[in-house]
């Protein structure tokens, strides 16, 4: 799901990095949107805030916009960093934005009660939260080569759009192609959507213990690569051995 690139990627590969991830950055934003009163898997909403707090001269506000702006750039920037740096130790490059954004996840979810909407509060963790989501996004659009996203829904509504309408006027060669990306952006959105709203549900219940659960899916998400093979190596080692006592 993370280890292969290029032309060894499949889409099938994409379909299992976008639905975990997607569910993953639904549940952050539900579960930051109503711990934190902050949107932080993306940064579009933002850019609306930083101009009301400008037009109305509350500099503090807008100085602390501008940061989350700048965090998320710099969790993406973690990110194609060290894609760029490790990149020929695969497994160690991806690992290491899962594991950051896994410990930003149980920091919410141990000391989020904390929260008390001051600026330092604000700045630790809805900050924070938009450096994970930054991270994600670099990451999954790196590994898949840009094709998938799953921190935000604009551009993927917006793709599935172009290729419905595609779907109407194309020949029986391409639609194979579109109805390929057509079930990608579908998973995405319904992984994101499930996501929120199971992260909306449980926050109401345990309230900040449910970061837990994203922190599972990408602990999952972190070893499934390295169980997969280990699975498969046994099985066909385990087979040989099989054959040669029948033999």
């Amino acid at each position: 799901m993370l280890r292969h690139s290029g032309t060894h990627r499949t889409p099938k590969h994409n379909l299992k990095l976008a639905t975990l991830l997607g569910l993953t950055a639904g549940f952050v934003n539900a579960e930051g949107f109503l711990g934190f009163s902050v949107l932080t898997t993306n940064i579009t909403g933002h850019a609306a805030l930083l101009a009301e707090g400008i037009a109305q001269q509350n500099w503090q506000n807008a100085q602390v916009i501008v940061l989350w702006m700048l965090l998320f750039l710099a969790g993406a920037f973690t990110s194609g960093l060290s894609l760029s740096l490790f990149g020929v130790h695969q497994r160690y490059s991806y690992s290491i934005p899962i594991v950051i954004e896994i410990t930003i996840l149980v920091f919410s979810a141990l000391y989020g009660y904390k929260y008390d909407g001051t600026i330092l509060s604000k700045i630790v963790f809805a900050g924070s939260l938009l450096f994970s989501m930054g991270l994600q996004n670099a990451l999954v659009s790196l590994v898949s080569g840009s094709v998938v996203r799953t921190t935000h829904l604009t551009g993927t509504f917006t793709d599935l759009g172009i290729e419905l309408a595609q779907l109407v006027n194309t020949n029986d060669n391409d639609r194979t192609v579109i109805h390929s990306k057509i079930k990608l952006k579908l998973f995405i959105i319904c992984s994101f959507m499930s996501g929120a709203i199971a992260g909306a549900y449980l926050f109401q219940r345990v309230g900040f213990k449910s970061f837990f659960v994203p922190v599972l899916i990408l602990t999952f998400v972190l070893f499934y690569d390295i169980l997969r093979v280990n699975v498969k190596r046994y099985y066909r080692t385990t087979t040989k051995a099989f054959k040669k006592d029948i033999g």
